[in-house]
Parts: C-alpha cells; sequence; structure tokens
C-alpha cells in the first residue's frame, strides 16, 4: 500500500520518536486509517530507508541477573524437557529465602523445536534448561533429576524471562 507524503512524515517522526514497528502498525491504523500487516510494515520502513531505534546489535549469549547478583554457568540438560510447573517444595527443601538470587541466560542458538532457550540457575544453585515452544509452552528441564525450584525462584525466573524476551521482541 502507498502512503502520501504526510503519512510517510508521520511514519518518519514516529521512528524519530523510538516507537517500535508493532507499535507504529497499531498508528497507523488508528491515526491514519491504514491497516498494514507486520511485514508490509517492515517493507515501508525499507522503502523509506527508516530503522527503528529498537533493534539493538545481536548479542551472543546475553546474561541477565536479578534482584541480586550471583554465578550462572552455562550448562547444558540432556534429560527430556518437562513444562514447567509450580508446586510446593518437597519435605526437607528450604522455605523461600530473602533477596531470592534467579540469574537467567539466553542461548545465541536457540535448542531444535523452540522459539527461544536458555539456561537459569536458581537461588540454591541448581541449573535447569528453559525452552519456550512454537505453542508458547515454557518448559523446564533440570540438571538434576527431580529438581522442583522453589516458588519464589519460580516467580522471579519468570519475571526475568518475560523481561528479556521483551528486550529480544517477543
Amino acid at each position: 500500500m502507498n502512503l502520501n507524503e504526510a503519512q510517510k512524515k508521520k511514519v518518519e517522526e514516529w521512528i524519530a520518536e523510538g516507537l517500535k514497528l508493532s507499535d507504529i502498525q497499531k498508528r497507523l491504523d488508528s491515526e491514519l486509517g491504514v491497516r498494514m500487516t507486520y511485514m508490509e510494515v517492515r517493507f515501508l520502513l525499507d522503502d523509506l530507508q527508516l530503522v527503528p531505534k529498537d533493534q539493538p546489535a545481536p548479542q551472543a549469549d546475553k546474561q541477565i541477573v536479578s534482584t541480586t547478583s550471583s554465578s550462572a554457568s552455562g550448562a547444558e540438560s540432556k534429560s527430556p524437557p518437562q513444562p514447567l510447573s509450580e508446586s510446593p517444595p518437597a519435605p526437607g527443601e528450604e522455605t523461600l529465602p530473602i533477596g531470592s538470587k534467579v540469574s537467567l541466560k539466553v542461548d545465541a542458538v536457540t535448542a531444535p523445536g523452540t522459539l527461544v532457550s536458555g539456561s537459569v540457575t536458581f537461588s540454591d544453585g541448581q541449573i535447569a534448561a528453559w525452552y519456550l515452544d512454537q505453542m508458547g509452552r515454557l518448559g523446564l528441564s533440570p540438571k538434576q533429576t527431580g529438581y522442583r525450584p522453589l516458588p519464589a525462584d519460580v516467580e522471579d525466573f519468570q519475571v526475568e524471562l518475560q523481561n528479556e524476551l521483551q528486550k529480544l521482541g517477543f
């Protein structure tokens, strides 16, 4: 779809404001009455030789640490992935620690059959591989068989994962 000069100027202003492609797509529809798919918006920006500011250079194995820093090691799990489920800690496991430490790492090359994958180190030092599959399901595969993270760690993990996925454009 072709835009007139006034509409093109508006798109240039939105890029200058730092809007993401999805936001530009929404504004084209709501403010200008122009419906475009996400891909059409990308092509439009390419045609106008505009580059959104929300696209940082890709980085290999980005590491995120929540609340308090902790050391993380990038371990791969060889056990099959299992869906993430929150369950109360088993008898003998510690209860909710104060200032829980969860370290999240995103793989530079995703695991086969997943949209994004990585590893996580929980506050007790246990390591697990995580993934998000094509159906949007989050899975966790702990290195130690039968390991269940503390509920607080699961919450911290999910918050950090959501923040990181937003940065990556998911």
